[in-house]
């Protein structure tokens, strides 16, 4: 349910090629660098490519953008390529073009992202273009008239675009009066208003060594990456005043939205509390919602809906983990005639499954599968450096991926159960944009 915008730099043919070879899954072995300045990092040390992957995050996303101005996060990742320091926008790009660095940004609801992949060759000059592009961002009025055009459009798109409305739609109400409803990507109101002086505003706050994570790995040694560190993020103000973000259990469980809309298909999203990353139970609730939704074509969801009765092409369930909620979604597309049956096939395999709980076999097969797809998370030095950020921004700990399968292997049917009862404690909202036959919007308990 989530939309996670990403906000393309640059890439070159040649350097997306490289940063897809294998990498050998053993090469985990993590080293907690401190730069001379004090900038901490996780390191894969991985010197069999000529490659580097960083990637890194700050905290404070969109959902510190101004109240009532929404995409200021999202339009700031779009500018950072749009010329830096003394660099227009049309040098800035020649020059990662002629170096072969691909630059990446994005906003989420609670970080700030940015990845870099170079060759080691060309670091040098990779690592002052991401340097200036954190620290000197131009955001020049043509720049940002040219973006806001852009990102005008593609709302537009969205204002008729199904799935996009039901997100909107379940997000604002779930989050009414709380900085996750506002849209990431802004409203056709508030885009137009966002100038200069609010970009450089967010950047301040959020841009700040104190709110930063790192990960790199590839061909480079902890020395020269301390040095690294220092010369791309060393810099940037210490701290910033971000906006204090309050916690948010999910509100208007239980209430269903239908929005009418001309289109073959009803989209469903549903969504109801889900469990904290940190909180015991959640390794027990993944496997759970492996089980009843997760697991693709060996799922609960998958059997009932689509191999019995055909409703749909697909339904899936998952784990939403932000800093100040937690939640459990479901979503699927279906025919209008069908769209009741598959709501009441959802919410009813997802109150079984809290009642009855996952069977010994369905735990055992889920635990398996878990424990042996979690690999595929190494393939790549890019997938590695995403893991390693996203252990840091979770607060697991840098031994996290060794114990991970033991955690895996440790949930017993009981801890299975008892997580599966919390995920259906509360019930669901759910938002059906279409022409929906027999089903119609409700309040909670109607």
């Amino acid at each position: 349910m989530t939309q996670i915008p990403r906000c393309l730099i640059a890439s070159t043919a040649a350097l997306v090629t490289a940063m897809v070879v294998t990498q050998p899954a053993a090469a985990t072995s993590i080293q907690r660098v401190v730069s001379p300045g004090g900038i901490e990092a996780w390191l894969v040390q991985e010197p069999s490519l000529p490659l580097i992957a960083m990637n890194f995050a700050f905290l404070g996303g969109t959902s510190q953008d101004p109240a009532g101005k929404p995409g200021v996060a999202y339009l700031a990742a779009a500018l950072l390529d749009e010329g830096a320091g003394e660099l227009d926008a049309k040098v800035f790009k020649q020059q990662i073009e002629e170096t072969a660095v691909q630059l990446q940004f994005s906003a989420t609801r609670d970080y700030f992202h940015g990845s870099i992949r170079m060759l080691r060759d060309r670091r040098d000059r990779s690592v002052e273009l991401l340097r200036l592009a954190l620290n000197q961002p131009r955001f020049d009025a043509d720049a940002i008239s040219r973006t806001s055009s852009q990102i005008l459009a593609g709302l537009r798109r969205e204002s008729t675009d199904p799935n996009s409305i039901a997100s909107r739609t379940w997000w604002k109400t779930a989050f009414a009066d709380h900085p996750y409803g506002q849209p990431s990507n802004g409203t056709v109101e508030s885009v137009p208003a966002i100038v200069a002086d609010d970009l450089r505003s967010y950047a301040r706050s959020a841009l700040t060594r104190g709110n930063l994570k790192i990960a790199a790995v590839g061909d480079i040694d902890a020395a020269t990456l301390g040095q690294m560190l220092d010369r791309v993020f060393g810099s940037l103000p210490a701290n910033g005043k971000l906006v204090e973000i309050p916690d948010r259990p999910l509100r208007a469980a239980g209430q269903r939205i239908v929005v009418p809309l001309a289109v073959p298909q009803s989209v469903v999203q549903m969504g109801g509390a889900g469990i904290m990353r940190k909180d015991a139970d959640f390794i027990a609730a993944f496997v759970v919602n492996h089980i009843l939704g997760g697991g693709s074509f060996t799922s609960r969801l998958y059997n009932e809906v689509r191999e019995k009765r055909g409703l749909a092409y697909g339904v899936h369930s998952s784990l939403v983990t932000l800093r100040h909620s937690a939640l459990f979604v479901a979503s699927t597309q279906t025919a209008a005639d069908s769209t009741r049956e598959a709501v009441e096939l959802i919410e009813a395999q997802t109150r079984r499954i809290a009642e009855e709980g996952p069977t010994e076999d369905e735990l055992a097969k889920a635990k398996s599968y878990l424990k042996g797809s979690y690999a595929l998370n190494f393939d790549t030095s890019g997938k590695i450096a995403s893991l390693l950020l996203q252990v840091q921004l979770d607060d697991l700990g840098i031994d996290y991926i060794d114990k991970r399968n033991s955690l895996m292997e440790a949930v017993t049917i009981g801890d299975a159960r008892r997580a599966a009862k919390r995920l259906a404690e509360g019930g669901m909202l759910v938002t059906v944009v279409g022409q929906p036959k027999g089903l119609a919007s409700k309040q909670p308990g109607g």
